[in-house]
């Protein structure tokens, strides 16, 4: 895909970035990406991603705008109360950039519709609140070979990984097991600082676009864990165990479930 001048302009910082150039740029035209949830961590990766020039953007989110959502989910104003969050994000993407393509999905990923969703996509972004969803995108990724940028966050605190199947380990090799519930507060429990959340999914979108650009330094292999309250950035080397049920040599895990079976209670 040739760029147009308009491109030209639109991305001239960009293009000024060794690792983008014109080459870069007309890669990133031709991805497409699929962002699952439009809040905390989505609204920052989507309009950023939007604003890169990245082609196509899916947005998959089942919920509406609410009043408590404004503090820190950017892509949604206040008289889009009401709205689906999908939708009132990709108006936003569009004000941003009219020349992707957003595609609305006014629901939640779940085991029925998961394959459908992420096939025909070159990365996934989850922005999830719960262990269940995170848990089943991670294992739609391994199963359907689509890289996958994991995020999450509580109150200062936020992490990262990259997961690349087949290359590197997955969130299970990280996390084999879901805490018990209620041993990991909510966001609605617990609390969030806003700004924590455009940290995050800005660091999504800084990361998918390396992946789409094929950089070295991605965190493939690495977690990455954020303290904004004593701003203590800390990367872990994560191995591939060699032993997990969805990536491991000997995969337990081969069909998609929701819910307790997706998280292995």
């Amino acid at each position: 895909m040739a760029l147009s001048e308009q491109d030209i302009v639109r991305y001239s910082r960009q293009l000024l970035v060794p690792e983008v150039g014109g080459a870069g740029q007309e890669r990133l035209l031709e991805s497409s990406v699929v962002v699952v949830g439009a809040g905390g961590l989505g609204s920052p990766s989507l309009l950023y991603l939007a604003a890169a020039g990245v082609g196509r953007i899916t947005v998959l989110d089942g919920d509406v705008v609410d009043e408590s959502n404004l503090q820190r989910q950017i892509a949604h104003a206040t008289p889009d109360i009401g709205t689906n969050k999908a939708r009132s994000a990709a108006e936003t993407m569009r004000a941003i950039n009219p020349n992707v393509t957003v595609e609305v999905v006014e629901a939640r990923v779940d085991a029925d519709n998961i394959r459908k969703l992420f096939t025909g996509h070159d990365l996934v972004l989850d922005g999830s609140d719960n262990f269940a969803t995170r848990y089943l995108v991670n294992d739609a990724c391994v199963m359907l070979g689509i890289p996958l940028v994991e995020a999450a966050i509580l109150r200062f605190y936020g992490q990262l990984m990259t997961i690349a199947p087949r290359t590197g380990p997955c969130y299970r090799c990280l996390f084999p097991q879901p805490p018990e519930a209620g041993a990991v507060p909510s966001c609605s429990q617990a609390g969030i600082l806003g700004p924590v959340a455009g940290v995050l999914g800005s660091l999504q979108a800084v990361e998918a676009l390396k992946v789409l650009l094929g950089t070295d330094g991605t965190l493939v292999g690495r977690a990455m864990f954020v303290d904004t309250l004593t701003m203590d950035v800390r990367t872990f080397e994560v191995a591939r165990d060699a032993s997990c049920p969805v990536c491991g040599d000997s995969p337990t895990i081969t069909e998609l479930a929701d819910g307790e079976v997706a998280c292995g209670l």
